[in-house]
């Protein structure tokens, strides 16, 4: 498979909110301290085409940001990201419909205004992909697609269930015919019960429709189960790549090994104890992150060279990548529990 979507060095950082009284203050020539957020640091990153995947990390680490990236929503401080080849954006407009979304709330995602047909062929009449006149049938296409009643198609959100919102959320996206899809928490807000089913249709419309997706979650149970391969996230750095098999069965480094270490566990032995194991200290300030290696505040393995110096990111194998000065250490420790 070829890489699709392309990712290249890019950076995202967001400027300071001042104050009323440091706004008042810069403009009387007061010094004022402003520090941007970088909140997607250096990615180079591909997908390749059918793939899917996961992008996992706590929260605030960038996740979220770099989807908006990669789908148009947000223009990057620098660096590219491109479909194919083609530029997403151009002089910070989005200039293609082969990227869609499909956000964590789907009632705040849905005009409440509009009814649920409309809403899903707005784009679609816009870009030529219907017209007026068949749009109705369009619709009612994709809501047999994802699942839905196309009698629903003159309903609005309220009168829907969370799951059902979804599913047309899902179809508003898919409705653009696009290429390249990503999934922001998708299953996040819904019941348990409701999950699967939506997973479960995700899983069918990727395989159906060749998507390339990019699936967003802190679950780290269903991007095991959605994913081919998972990039693992670190204040706004990717610092762990790989297929997902090998990620999970034995990371490379330390935060990927904490991060999985955290998850409850469903199935315990007869003599041991429910106990949770979680990354000691607090998550560094974007505004101010560490010197080296931005993990090191809270690594076991860390030493003088991390403090000093950042990693780069280096090959583990053929389709695997971290970024750690001890990565060899972390495997064999990882090797031997």
């Amino acid at each position: 498979m070829n890489d699709f979507v392309q990712i290249n060095d890019v950076n995202r950082l967001f400027g300071p909110n001042l104050s009323t009284g440091e706004k008042i203050a810069a403009k009387l020539g007061g010094k004022v301290e402003t520090r941007s957020v970088r909140a997607v640091s250096d990615v180079t990153l591909s997908v390749r085409r059918g793939e899917t995947l996961g992008l996992v990390g706590e929260s605030g680490c960038g996740k979220s940001t770099l989807g908006r990236l990669i789908a148009g929503i947000l223009s990057p401080t620098s660096g590219t990201v491109s479909i194919g080849g083609a530029s997403v954006m151009q002089n910070g407009t989005k200039v293609t419909t082969r990227v869609q979304t499909v956000f964590q709330d789907p009632f705040a995602s849905l005009d409440p205004r509009m009814k649920v047909g409309d809403t899903v062929s707005e784009g679609p009449i816009a870009h030529g992909l219907t017209t007026k006149s068949n749009a109705r049938t369009y619709v009612a296409e994709w809501f047999e697609r994802v699942g839905l009643d196309p009698v629903w198609v003159d309903r609005y959100p309220h009168q829907f269930s969370g799951g059902q919102r979804q599913r047309i959320a899902i179809a508003r996206a898919l409705a653009m015919q696009p290429d390249v899809l990503i999934c922001d928490e998708p299953v996040a807000s819904l019941d348990v019960s409701i999950q699967a089913q939506i997973i479960n249709l995700f899983l069918e419309l990727t395989r159906d429709l060749g998507l390339t997706t990019v699936f967003i979650s802190h679950d780290l149970s269903v991007v095991q189960h959605v994913s081919d391969r998972v990039a693992v996230m670190y204040l706004g750095r990717i610092v762990e790549l790989g297929p997902v098999a090998e990620v999970f069965g034995n990371p490379a480094h330390p935060y990927t090994a904490a991060l999985f270490g955290s998850v409850p566990k469903l199935v315990l032995d007869a003599d041991e104890l429910v106990r949770f194991d979680t990354i000691e200290g607090e998550v560094p300030s974007p505004l101010s992150p560490p010197s080296g290696c931005y993990y090191h505040p809270r690594c076991p393995l860390a030493t003088a060279e991390c403090r000093a110096n950042q990693p780069v990111t280096q090959p583990v194998s053929d389709l695997r990548a971290v970024a750690c000065h001890n990565s060899e250490q972390q495997l064999a420790k990882a090797s031997a529990i």
